[in-house]
């Protein structure tokens, strides 16, 4: 799991090159997430981790910190 955070906290860091993201930040709350952003995040998160966000996924509260979105790919894995 540390593993998929670091993952996430690297691709994240691109975007919020300024501030240092804690694992349970609310990265909504900090403002800087647009469609285009949540867009990348998705296609990030399935070719990086191998698995399919499907539309019952894309609920905001999966995305909103790094704990979040790694609970999100690792129940993902677990299905597979």
């Amino acid at each position: 799991m540390e593993q998929t955070k670091e993952k996430i906290k690297g691709f994240l860091s691109r975007f919020f090159r300024k501030r240092e993201l804690q694992d349970d930040e609310d990265i909504f709350a900090l403002g800087f997430v647009n469609s285009l952003f949540a867009m990348q995040l998705v296609m990030f998160l399935e070719k990086e981790f191998s698995v399919r966000i499907e539309n019952q996924d894309m609920d905001m509260n999966h995305f909103r910190t790094i704990n979040s979105i790694a609970d999100l790919v690792h129940g993902k894995l677990q299905v597979q």
